[in-house]
């Protein structure tokens, strides 16, 4: 049975992949093939969750759609250049992504370094260029300010160094939790907050609530994927499955269990709902956006059957 909130969500895929296709470049010179290579890693695939978290996020605080679809586009760049690099041989070194060949086994590695290098200065381009009156420069100037840091050391490329030292470690909770938050859930709280932003008079205490929300979802999303990488399958994932566990990576269920991951992702979508009481339907979506992240395919069957 599909879950409440994938209608929302296939709209929102429509939606962004339209504003994707008009942004992305589409011609290449005879020279090289990069436009064909960037096209090749956005276009093809993905839930395109990080877009819907500014939609649902703008939906909330009374934002016109129109305005969203720009930081919509920003935010899947940002995250379509981290998947590219990710799997580089010299980072993750994976061979299937969204279902496919990842970049740089469709191409070459330097094509594929240079299609994430790319996407990654379209996203602040489009963004800066955004020229919606109701966005002042000062918007602009904000917004780019918040997603420069959530991709750069102190965010999501800071998490990956911290990933790629952990290799093979024993982390503490606290020590995995701090690593997600930045390279998950940075960019994860960069899109609930760039949809928030989107209102020209959005208050302080509007903003905070909006980022302690992305905090919760951020985590949530991390341990459910900790979790889909133990009990899935590598067609559902469209990754290998199980390459966490054979990369040594440190994990949610490799030091909390499966069944007390689950509960502390619960937990986590709980605390989220609670924190957006004080706001009225408009914020629906992000309700039910914080149920889909923990409720993806995972059964406590299939829980069970992974601790005995």
């Amino acid at each position: 049975m599909p879950h409440e909130f994938q209608s929302r969500l296939d709209l929102y895929q429509n939606r962004v992949n339209a504003a994707l296709d008009k942004y992305l470049p589409s011609e290449d010179p005879p020279e090289h093939n990069l436009a064909e290579a960037i096209r090749y890693s956005v276009i093809g695939g993905g839930k395109r969750i990080r877009p819907a978290m500014v939609y649902a996020a703008g939906e909330a605080m009374g934002v016109s759609t129109d305005l969203l679809d720009i930081p919509a586009c920003a935010v899947e760049m940002i995250h379509a250049y981290s998947l590219i690099h990710d799997d580089l041989p010299a980072m993750d070194d994976d061979d299937l992504r969204r279902g496919r060949p990842t970049c740089h086994k469709a191409f070459d590695e330097a094509t594929a370094m240079l299609a994430g290098d790319a996407l990654q200065a379209l996203a602040y381009e489009i963004l800066a260029k955004d020229d919606h009156k109701e966005l002042t420069p000062e918007h602009r100037i904000a917004m780019l300010s918040l997603l420069t840091e959530a991709s750069g050391a102190h965010g999501m490329a800071g998490g990956q160094a911290v990933d790629l030292a952990s290799v093979g470690k024993q982390l503490t909770l606290q020590q995995l939790e701090h690593m997600h938050q930045l390279k998950t859930g940075a960019l994860i709280r960069a899109s609930i907050l760039l949809g928030g932003m989107c209102k020209q008079d959005i208050s302080e205490d509007e903003l905070e609530m909006l980022s302690d929300y992305a905090h919760c979802i951020g985590l949530s999303f991390q341990i459910q994927d900790d979790i889909l990488d133990v009990i899935g399958d590598t067609e559902t994932l469209g990754k290998p499955q199980g390459s966490d566990q054979e990369q040594e990576k440190p994990t949610f269920p490799a030091i909390l269990g499966l069944e007390e991951s689950r509960q502390r992702a619960i937990q986590q979508h709980e605390l989220a709902l609670k924190i957006l009481e004080p706001l009225d339907e408009k914020a629906d979506s992000l309700r039910q956006l914080s149920a889909y992240i923990v409720e993806r395919p995972v059964s406590y069957t299939h829980l069970r059957a992974h601790e005995t």
